[in-house]
């Protein structure tokens, strides 16, 4: 069973063993990364991420485990913020193909609007229910260049993981 919505450090969790789960978390977005860095961002990405890397493949269910084991160890989405957890966890580097990564948890509610300058790449994770982020249920989901929402889950917890180019987001007000 995944842990409730607050995030604080196990008292048995060692700098060692959160040290090997972020590079364990880095190595495994870094092979994704791979695959997509010189891609638009658009539909055919969705429809490919989805047919090859969705919901139910091996490197789908790695990224959630790590996903899952940074929130219990305390140190992804370890900000608050209006009911929101959330947390940048790398930013834009090589060994991530100029993607930044930030995640964040979220259970029935609407995020800050904000606009994607190069796109959004986003993998959603139910935790709890049948989670939908935007309408979209597990799996992944492109937001091309210049489109902008108000990340929303409905129907339930999720985890959602954002693939930023060079980190770019701007929040309106």
């Amino acid at each position: 069973m995944f842990h409730p919505m607050t995030t604080q450090n196990s008292p048995h969790t060692s700098p060692a063993d959160i040290d090997q789960a972020q590079t364990r978390f880095k190595n495994r977005l870094a092979a994704v990364t791979s695959q997509i860095h010189n891609r638009p961002l658009n539909s055919a990405l969705d429809e490919w991420l989805n047919a090859h890397l969705g919901a139910n493949t091996l490197t789908y269910r790695e990224l959630k485990e790590s996903c899952e084991e940074g929130v219990a160890q305390g140190w992804l989405c370890d900000r608050e913020h209006g009911g929101l957890r959330y947390g940048r966890i790398f930013k834009p580097s090589d060994a991530l193909h100029g993607f930044s990564v930030d995640v964040v948890d979220m259970h029935n509610i609407a995020g800050p609007h904000h606009v994607h300058p190069q796109g959004e790449i986003d993998l959603i994770m139910p935790i709890e229910g049948d989670a939908l982020f935007d309408g979209r249920p597990a799996g992944w989901y492109v937001c091309p260049p210049g489109s902008a929402h108000r990340p929303t889950v409905s129907q339930g917890r999720a985890l959602v993981l954002y693939l930023l180019p060079n980190g770019e987001i701007e929040f309106t007000k």
